[in-house]
């Protein structure tokens, strides 16, 4: 199988948010960034299963500077073959799929993989578009995925419980929570990764279809008071003069 896995840069967890440029720009001084764990976590070591068991190869694609590259290197000590950075900033959704797209159209790709979204801006956009611009089935927020005789069955998230489809062909999906179990990279991996392929690709001309106006930080949630089960008086009095719901 010929597998192709989209990976992201994001911003560590835990990280400290702040904007700059009158909050129209997102402040990286001093931000560790990390691939977004649902393309580590459950897209990249899914595909790697299924190139494990099925055969064929795992290529990773990223849209990114040059200074991503070591979340690049990760992806491939984790165990990809190859990868692709495509030589452009990751200015929104649409073009990061339109450029993705564009490379993946020739190529043969018998599945594509993302993450179900970024943890920075849980768009998940980019598994749609992509799919939308080579004309293939996509199958977003997918917790199960087997192969077999040339038929992928796939379980997805649904509201209220869970839905299971068959897709053959080229496909895209998302990946979800329950996929596959994270891999840590051994040292072989990270050694292996030194000298796996990385083919740098200028992007093409793509508009882009979102402007950032305006960032801001969310309030800060107020403090939780904890109240004694045996004293609802205080709970009532808590909701009617404080809270005024009651």
């Amino acid at each position: 199988m010929k597998l192709l896995v989209c990976i992201a840069n994001v911003p560590d967890t835990t990280a400290k948010i702040s904007f700059k440029d009158n909050n129209t720009k997102f402040d990286e001084t001093g931000v560790q960034f990390i691939m977004n764990p649902y393309d580590e976590w459950y897209a990249l070591v899914r595909a790697l299963e299924l190139k494990e068991s099925l055969g064929g190869s795992v290529t990773v694609i990223h849209v990114g500077p040059a200074a991503n590259e070591p979340t690049i290197r990760k992806a491939l000590a984790i165990g990809a073959d190859d990868a692709v950075r495509i030589n452009a900033p990751d200015k929104d959704s649409f073009y990061v799929a339109n450029q993705i797209a564009s490379f993946a159209k020739d190529k043969g790709y018998d599945i594509i993989f993302c993450g179900k979204e970024t943890i920075d801006y849980n768009g998940s956009q980019i598994g749609g578009m992509i799919a939308g611009l080579l004309d293939l089935p996509f199958v977003s927020y997918a917790t199960k995925l087997d192969f077999k005789d040339g038929v992928a069955t796939i379980e997805r998230e649904i509201q209220g419980g869970k839905e299971v489809v068959e897709v053959s062909g080229p496909f895209v999906v998302s990946a979800s929570k329950g996929m596959a179990e994270a891999r840590i990279p051994n040292m072989r991996g990270i050694m292996a990764a030194r000298t796996k392929p990385l083919l740098v690709v200028d992007p093409f001309e793509s508009e882009e279809l979102t402007e950032y106006v305006k960032f801001e930080v969310p309030e800060k949630k107020k403090e939780c008071k904890y109240i004694d089960p045996e004293n609802p008086g205080q709970l009532w009095d808590l909701l009617h003069n404080e809270a005024k719901v009651i």
